[in-house]
């Protein structure tokens, strides 16, 4: 074991042990100096206090008040200046003589010596406060030209104003340490007049006090040292040797190199016998080591039996990989459509899949599911949903179809009562026709070309193999050239963070709409990255499976016209004459040509009176002439007003006119003579396109 050094705690607990000595022995010794001052400075200020007292006592208020109203005159303060500049008493002492007052003075000042001296005080005088000056009135220990002086109110005494009882202080100062007290002189009325102060000189008595202080220091430090030993020698004795011998062989025990070296005979055995807490650690430790022993002995072969279970889930997960598409692209032959698909399980195994296949040279069948459920058991449940659905749509099948008997065929034997959501649909690739079918699952998106991904949102079935006989509806789809599809299952949206918050569906559309024009590969991978780092460091809870589909059709070349023109009715015959001679390039059938004419009248007329109403502007409009297979499909721009046609509820076309309401019956028209209509507002345009094949 390496040595400790000053970490060890037989030195942490002998240093806490001369800490808390030489603190108490500290205290011990302030305590008593505090004491000591204590008493001596009350016995001082009560001596003081007695002293001032008494001598006030004595002093004639009267007489006191007589003399101080003459010095306090402007003729006194002339001659006192008069004696400073001669620097002499004589003036002074002519000036009281003339009043009759020198004769008070002397009797004042002959009083305070005699009791100065029968007192042992430093200092006796009389004084008058005057707000923040001090009148020195007699002071026997100064001579007569001090009468009349005026001091600043001494540090400490600032809030007394007027002559009045102060208490006894102790004061350090040029003077030396001084204990001084304050007593009113009162005359016969009963007024304070003046005030007495005594001062008792405590210098010895603060020598004394520092002698004292210092014996106490000595004495604190020899109790000190002599604690510290034995105390030290106690603990070393009942806890740190004790202490020693259990980390030793404690850490002996710890430092096995391999887990076969706990045995039982490594249980530490030590000479603690002690019925103290050190005592209860050691036998603590002896059971703690005992139980060590065994769950390591258990550890050992579980951990033989883990490995050969995670050996087989490891093959399992390769199983399950090979049953997904995973060689990109799966059809490199085809220039139509552009597929990419990702599974990545939160266990070894998942219950997520994605399929596509083609059923025939024009039919593309894709799948999204997730089974309920994670680990082996969805995983098995997952393979059979695919095997099946693979089987009944290669029958023939369309997807209502596919589901219903799947459903039927999962329900049975079913006793883990394990579900399935699944998103299946078929795509005729020549034509971009689709149809699905959802069973409870996620909604797709679909992205239209040079536009943003869209929810396309339904009413969904529940999902496949909750109960027997369930009839799935089918929804119809339009897959034009550039269109996108991606569909995912609720790992995408339900991805969390540490802070329990979703991914959700507005992150996910946000992180396709970052590059709508990228292929489904890159789409993929933005998706992912964006759920990377929305969910961070937090663990991953659910399979994420996400599939991408381009759809770029069939070969097709197209020739382009345009014209742009003022939105005005008088440019009708104009607009109409451009669509007809484009369309009689293409050889479009005079049946088509007439309904794409009425189309273009309906809609172009709309656009010269409403768009810029009632001011004017531009309409673009643009002809591309499909080859393979025939179609034209017509697009108008105006930048006028927002305005959705496609948004207005569809007439009733069971009613009279009469009865009919007005509006709508235009563009009702349009939409029910072309192959599809569709509205777009970007870039402050209005945007519609009509499509016709012929």
């Amino acid at each position: 074991m390496k040595k400790k050094g000053w970490t060890s705690l037989t030195v942490k607990l002998n240093g806490l042990i001369l800490i808390i000595v030489l603190v108490l022995s500290l205290g011990l010794a302030v305590f008593a100096y505090r004491v000591n001052s204590e008493r001596v400075d009350k016995y001082y200020k009560q001596t003081t206090s007695q002293a001032a007292a008494t001598v006030a006592a004595f002093v004639d208020g009267d007489m006191t008040e007589d003399l101080l109203n003459a010095i306090k005159t402007e003729e006194f303060a002339a001659v006192r200046d008069a004696a400073e500049d001669a620097d002499g008493d004589q003036m002074i002492i002519d000036w009281l003589s003339e009043r009759g007052l020198y004769d008070n003075y002397t009797d004042l000042r002959a009083m305070l010596a005699k009791y100065k001296e029968n007192l042992k005080a430093e200092y006796v005088y009389l004084q008058s406060l005057e707000g923040n000056k001090s009148i020195n009135i007699v002071d026997p220990d100064e001579a007569v030209l001090y009468t009349g002086s005026l001091e600043e109110t001494p540090e400490g005494y600032e809030e007394f104003q007027t002559n009045m009882h102060i208490d006894s202080v102790v004061s350090h100062s040029e003077y030396g340490w001084l204990c001084s007290a304050y007593e009113p002189v009162v005359n016969s009325k009963g007024e304070n007049v003046a005030i007495v102060g005594v001062d008792i000189n405590m210098n010895d008595v603060m020598e004394e006090r520092q002698r004292f202080l210092t014996t106490m220091m000595i004495f604190a430090a020899a109790l000190m040292i002599v604690s510290s030993v034995i105390t030290v020698m106690m603990m070393r004795r009942i806890a740190t040797k004790p202490l020693s011998m259990l980390a030793k062989a404690t850490t002996g025990f710890a430092n096995s190199d391999d887990a076969t070296d706990y045995l039982k005979e490594k249980i530490i055995n030590l000479p603690i016998n002690s019925k103290d807490e050190i005592g209860d650690l050691y036998q603590e430790i002896r059971v703690m080591q005992g139980r060590i022993v065994e769950y390591l002995n258990n550890l050992t072969k579980v951990t033989a039996e883990k490995e050969r279970i995670g050996a087989e889930l490891n093959i399992a997960a390769q199983i399950q990989a090979d049953m997904l598409p995973r060689i990109f692209p799966p059809f490199p032959e085809r220039n139509d459509f552009d597929i990419y698909a990702i599974m990545d399980p939160a266990k070894e195994v998942g219950g997520d899949f994605y399929d596509f296949y083609l059923l025939d040279d024009d039919h593309l069948c894709m799948v999204m599911a997730d089974v309920s459920g994670k680990g082996v058991p969805a995983s098995l449940f997952m393979t059979i949903a695919k095997t099946l659905i693979k089987n009944r749509a290669q029958l023939g099948e369309k997807p209502a179809e596919i589901l219903y008997n799947v459903n039927n065929q999962l329900c049975d034997g079913n006793d883990a009562e394990l579900f399935v959501t699944v998103w299946l649909a078929i795509i005729e690739l020549s034509t971009g026709k689709g149809v699905a079918a959802n069973a409870g699952h996620e909604h797709p998106v679909i992205r239209r070309k040079d536009g943003n991904y869209e929810m396309v949102l339904y009413r969904h079935a529940p999902a496949v193999a909750t109960m027997e006989g369930i009839r799935f509806k089918e929804h119809d789809f339009q897959l034009n050239p550039g269109d996108s599809l991606f569909v995912y299952t609720d790992g995408v949206t339900e991805a969390t963070n540490i802070n329990d918050e979703l991914f959700g569906t507005q992150r996910m559309l946000d992180a396709l709409n970052k590059n709508p024009n990228a292929n489904p590969k890159e789409l993929l991978q933005n998706v992912r990255d964006d759920i990377d780092e929305f969910v961070g460091n937090a663990p991953q809870f659910d399979d994420i499976t996400m599939m991408g589909l381009k759809y770029d059709g069939p070969e097709q070349r197209y020739e382009t016209a345009n014209l742009t023109i003022d939105a005005k009715t008088e440019n009708l015959d104009q607009v109409l004459a451009f669509a007809e001679e484009q369309l009689a390039k293409a050889e479009c059938p005079i049946k088509a040509q007439t309904q794409i004419g009425v189309a273009v009248e309906e809609i172009f007329v709309n656009i010269a009176l409403y768009a810029y109403a009632p001011e004017t502007g531009k309409a673009d409009i643009t002809i591309d002439i499909g080859q393979n297979p025939k179609e034209a499909v017509i697009t108008f721009r105006d930048k006028g007003i927002p305005f959705d046609p496609l948004a207005k509820e569809d007439p009733d076309v069971s009613q009279s006119a009469e009865e009919r309401q007005i509006g709508g019956l235009g563009i009702y028209i349009v939409k029910k003579t072309m192959d599809q209509v569709e509205y777009r507002r970007e870039n402050d345009e209005n945007i519609l396109t009509i499509w016709k094949k012929f």
